[in-house]
């Protein structure tokens, strides 16, 4: 799916590491669709807000993981403090 957009956040634009996990698996990529933009914002400013990169590493793969399991928000995070 390298040609077809894939939907951002509300304030956050969504980063190339996460756009290429997001485009390898179509399920995980359907459900990042079918959630509101918020929620996308959400799982973006999460995962981007990792000071290192192993850690940001980590974070992109529990968001498929997450997603792939149907949650729609990441849990037990306060939100997107930029919104």
């Amino acid at each position: 799916m390298p040609n077809k957009e894939i939907s951002t956040g509300t304030v956050h634009s969504l980063p190339p590491d996460l756009r290429k996990a997001l485009s390898t698996d179509s399920k995980v990529l359907h459900l990042w669709e079918d959630i509101t933009p918020l929620a996308r914002n959400e799982w973006i400013c999460w995962v981007i807000s990792g000071k290192k990169a192993e850690t940001r590493g980590i974070r992109i793969g529990k968001a498929l993981s997450k997603l792939r399991g149907g949650m729609r928000r990441p849990c037990c995070w306060a939100g997107c403090p930029h919104r």
